[in-house]
C-alpha cells in the first residue's frame, strides 16, 4: 500500500461516524450489511450514513454490491490488512516480533531495569 492510499484511508477513519461504520462492517464479516441495518445499529440518519459510506468507499475501505433492492456494504479486508501492514512494517526497531491485535504491545522492551 502506498503512502497516498494510506493517508486517504486514515483520513476517512479519522471521523467518529465513519470509524463506527467501518468497525461494524469489519464485525459483520464478508457478508456485510444493508445500509438500513447499518443506519439502525449506529442510530444514524440514512442521508448522513450515505455520506460517510461514500467517503469510506472512496478511500477503498469498503465495497458496495447490489442484492435485489438492497445495497450491501462490506469491509475491504485486503485494504484493511494492507493498512495494518504499512503501519507495522518496521515495528519493534528490527527486533523480531509478531504485531498483536488489541491492546497488547507488539514487542517487549529492549532492556529492563531492575531495582537494586
Amino acid at each position: 500500500m502506498d503512502t497516498k492510499h494510506v493517508l486517504a484511508a486514515l483520513a476517512a477513519l479519522a471521523q467518529e461516524s465513519r470509524l463506527a461504520a467501518f468497525r461494524l462492517l469489519v464485525q459483520a464479516g464478508p457478508d456485510g450489511l444493508a445500509a438500513s441495518k447499518i443506519a439502525g445499529r449506529l442510530d444514524m440518519a440514512p442521508s448522513s450514513l450515505s455520506f460517510h459510506l461514500k467517503e469510506l468507499a472512496h478511500a477503498g475501505l469498503i465495497a458496495a454490491r447490489q442484492d435485489g433492492r438492497y445495497v450491501i456494504y462490506s469491509a475491504s479486508f485486503d485494504t484493511m490488512n494492507g493498512l495494518l501492514a504499512f503501519l507495522t512494517e518496521n515495528c519493534c526497531g528490527g527486533v523480531p516480533c509478531v504485531p498483536a491485535a488489541g491492546a497488547t504491545a507488539c514487542c517487549e522492551p529492549a532492556t529492563t531495569i531492575k531495582e537494586a
